[in-house]
């Protein structure tokens, strides 16, 4: 699995939904904040994002928004405009389909409002590095991948079908992907740094694939700067200016990442986990555990448990 597609998958927490909202003006949806990240497209009409703490941003037919750290905001057709609270209705309780209607008797939007449910105790870089609001303005001949992915999840959601539960599950995932490749592909030369910078560095990338294709392996800065074919020191350098922090230390963010995977998605014991994040002893792993996201392992197993049931 590529780095991108690697990191996705271990922050995944659970099920991303999905949910499409038919708005008549004037009409206005305030958005509580989720453990995630959330995004919106426009198929039809125009309205403006409000972000808290952030300036308005005009949407029209095509356009996607991004909100990596789902805070709290709302959309209207206009700023004047009185938002209510988004409470979709859902297909079912397992589904992750939903609808919404909000508004009068004045022009049609028609949006597309869904969540990702991510690990946000300790951020990945993946998701530091991002802007709290990405926008891909619609435009002829742009992101042609994330359009065409736009146009399936649309039309699977206006139309359930049977196993649409999972076709959508799988686009919107999908449209993670090409919405992050979007935004790297846009950024000036000069702008791209930090996770975007690195995915593409003939130096640090080699050395990346390597920890993320054995994390358990006991990787040192200079077997690590063997991979990148470099010295230890200018290794050591070179990764922490572009990726943001050390060499190690981004080893054990990446380890405890997929332990805390292991946790919430399986039965494994704490000495599997813990093997398989590369620590020969449960204590030195909880204790690096419990040192990064605030609690030991069992109490976290509990608690994302049951945090995913109430989804």
């Amino acid at each position: 699995m590529d780095i991108l597609s690697d990191t996705l998958a271990a922050l995944r927490t659970g099920r991303p939904s999905v949910v499409r909202t038919e708005a008549r003006a004037p009409w206005g949806v305030r958005f509580q904040p989720i453990a995630g990240a959330g995004f919106h497209v426009v198929v039809e009409g125009r309205c403006v994002l409000l972000p808290i703490g952030g300036d308005p941003i005009e949407l029209g037919p095509g356009d996607v928004v991004f909100l990596r750290r789902g805070t709290d905001h709302a959309i209207c057709d206009a700023i004047a405009s009185e938002p209510v609270a988004f409470v979709p209705d859902r297909v079912d309780r397992s589904s992750p389909i939903g609808s919404f209607a909000v508004g009068d008797g004045g022009a049609r939007s028609v949006l597309v409002c869904g969540a990702y449910h991510l690990d946000i105790d300790r951020p990945h870089p993946l998701l530091g590095d991002l802007p709290e609001v990405i926008h891909l303005p619609a435009g002829p001949g742009r992101h042609p991948a994330l359009r065409s992915a736009v146009d399936q999840l649309c039309a699977e959601i206006h139309r359930p079908q049977p196993g649409s539960d999972s076709v959508v599950t799988a686009l919107v995932d999908l449209l993670l992907l090409y919405i992050l490749r979007s935004w790297y592909a846009e950024l000036p030369r000069e702008q791209t740094q930090g996770w975007a910078s690195a995915l593409n560095d003939p130096l640090i990338a080699p050395a990346l694939k390597a920890i993320h294709d054995d994390p358990a392996h006991p990787w040192t800065v200079e077997s690590l700067g063997g991979r990148a074919g470099l010295s230890r020191a200018a290794f050591a350098r070179r990764f922490s200016a572009v990726v943001g922090e050390p060499p190690l230390s981004y080893l054990t963010t990446w380890r405890m990442a997929i332990a805390a995977r292991m946790l919430r998605e399986t039965g494994a014991s704490l000495s599997d986990v813990a093997e398989n994040a590369g620590y020969t002893s449960e204590f030195a792993f909880a204790r690096a555990f419990k040192r990064h996201f605030g609690a030991p392992p069992g109490a976290y197993r509990r608690e994302r448990r049951a945090v995913a049931s109430s989804l």
